[in-house]
């Protein structure tokens, strides 16, 4: 049902925040190890870390929920929240920027999600446009590559994954506990959403699977950016799908096919009943894949 209803939401994006009904909307906690938390609402999943340091949040999401996340944090740890990771700057995942930033929380994020948030953006895929965040919800910590935090006895390193669902990507591993936040590089809500007016590239998805496999092994958890904990099986089965719709659509370019052509061939049927989802459908996926190739 927490799919289901994340899905509805992402649906309703292209309309008035305000139509949203946050009241019904309850955040849920889910224990994974090592003091790492996942929490559930509305809008991207949350990683939490606690232990005798601080609370230090993985995404945010909306900004009326910022209580909500706020008391289910509290009911796991007294500490406040000291730091909170973007995994990108979408508006899903940085809604609580604001309300965390004003509570005295430092943000963090890679270089491309404070460039992004300072200036008016349009997301053509949902036909949203999004207003410069106001300076207090602006990451104060950039990084260009990678950067670790030490914090709770964990070691946390958030590398950045360069045109993947946006240009500003990052994976956040937490070493010790094995755990891994993919933020939308992966979801589970069915085909991803490659924003490409955002720098994205499908490409870059495959690849920032391949990065995060490359840190995996049986018992790594994988907290999607939407949908429930997966492990590195289901990641790799993910990865595989997309590099294989990937190599159709690229090999139905070389031979000078059009994108009505190449959806017209289903290059994701074998696909489609398994992955399901309604919010990204396959023929939605194959035009992001071929204007990531560069098809016009």
């Amino acid at each position: 049902m927490t799919q289901l209803r994340e899905v509805a939401l992402l649906l309703a994006l292209p309309m008035a925040l305000g139509a949203q009904n946050y009241d019904t909307i309850q955040v849920r906690s889910q224990a994974l190890r090592g003091g790492v938390y996942m929490l559930t609402g509305a809008g991207g999943n949350i990683a939490l870390s606690v232990g005798a340091d601080a609370a230090f949040i993985i995404d945010d999401q909306y900004a009326p929920l910022s209580n909500k996340i706020l008391a289910a944090i509290k009911a796991i740890t007294p500490l406040p929240v000291k730091f909170v990771m973007n995994t990108h700057w979408h508006f899903d995942h940085t809604g609580g920027n604001e309300n965390m930033g004003k509570a005295g929380a430092i943000l963090v994020a890679h270089d491309n999600v404070r460039k992004r948030l300072s200036a008016d953006q349009f997301v053509e895929f949902l036909k949203r446009a999004e207003k410069a965040a106001p300076p207090v919800a602006l990451p104060v910590v950039t990084f260009t590559d990678s950067i670790a935090f030490h914090v709770n006895g964990e070691e946390l390193v958030a590398f950045h994954v360069p045109k993947a669902h946006t240009d500003g990507d990052a994976i956040v591993h937490f070493t010790k506990a094995n755990v891994i936040h993919m933020g939308d590089t992966y979801v589970r809500y069915g085909y991803p959403f490659v924003d490409i007016s955002s720098g994205g590239n499908v490409s870059g998805i495959v690849t920032a699977a391949d990065r995060a496999l490359a840190v995996c092994n049986a018992d790594t958890k994988v907290i999607p950016g939407h949908g429930v904990v997966a492990d590195c099986g289901s990641l790799k089965t993910y990865r595989d799908m997309i590099a294989t719709i990937r190599d159709r659509v690229a090999a139905a370019i070389r031979a000078g096919k059009s994108l009505d052509a190449i959806k017209a061939e289903k290059p994701t049927a074998e696909f489609d009943a398994k992955v399901g989802g309604t919010f990204v459908s396959p023929d939605q996926f194959v035009e992001f894949t071929y204007r990531s190739l560069g098809g016009k």
